[in-house]
């Protein structure tokens, strides 16, 4: 299986000549390769995780893709057909197997309603949590999404995910709205947190791949 990283939260995973998308948000640049994607995932409503625009863009090559999502995005993105998912959820769209954690976004601010929020384990080996710290419940993790920077989380919650989970890999999203320096303060921090438990960062870049 092979994954790529591309702007802020948004990734691909390929297997077996099939795609599959998650979080292809505001903040990704236009998406223009999306033939043969069998499944998009959304894992909550805020645009940097979803548009319509980018969606149109990948059912205009894929048009049997199945949207994903929980509750609030069905209901943000009510011109889709959105097959609505919830924590303990698992859901098979060949070849990928789909299971989903969490529930609920990070508190942003009292200010501010707390949404819908699925993280999702792809094949038992890629877990992204969304806007979200939730543990899945993953005896052993192969690579690990960790949103490095956002209103709602600070160092220390990325970095003590990061050290309880003890990802063989991890790599971080969710970075631009960082500066450069700002990234690599974060990226620096989730490296050390890998290592001490025996892990390796991956350093990934938009339109870096990894084969998982």
């Amino acid at each position: 299986m092979r994954l790529t990283k591309l702007e802020h939260a948004a990734l691909i995973l390929e297997d077996d000549d099939k795609r599959l998308f998650i979080d292809p948000g505001s903040f990704t640049t236009p998406i223009t390769q999306a033939g043969h994607t069998v499944a998009v995932v959304i894992t909550h409503e805020h645009a940097d995780h979803w548009t319509p625009e980018q969606l149109n863009r990948i059912l205009e090559q894929s048009p049997d893709a199945v949207i994903y999502g929980p509750e609030g995005v069905a209901k943000a993105a009510s011109d889709f057909d959105v097959h609505v998912v919830h924590p303990g959820d698992t859901v098979e769209a060949d070849p990928f197997t789909l299971r989903f954690f969490g529930g609920r976004h990070a508190v942003i601010h009292s200010s501010i309603p707390v949404v819908d929020n699925v993280g999702v384990i792809v094949n038992d080996a890629l877990v992204y949590p969304g806007d979200s710290f939730a543990a899945p419940e993953l005896a052993e993790i192969d690579v690990l999404a960790v949103p490095s920077s956002a209103p709602w989380l600070k160092a220390s919650e990325f970095i003590d995910y990061v050290l309880g989970l003890k990802p063989k890999h991890s790599f971080s999203t969710h970075e631009m709205v960082s500066s450069v320096i700002g990234r690599q303060m974060a990226d620096a921090r989730i490296r050390w947190a890998t290592e001490q438990g025996g892990g390796r960062y991956l350093g990934l870049n938009p339109g870096d791949t990894y084969e998982m």
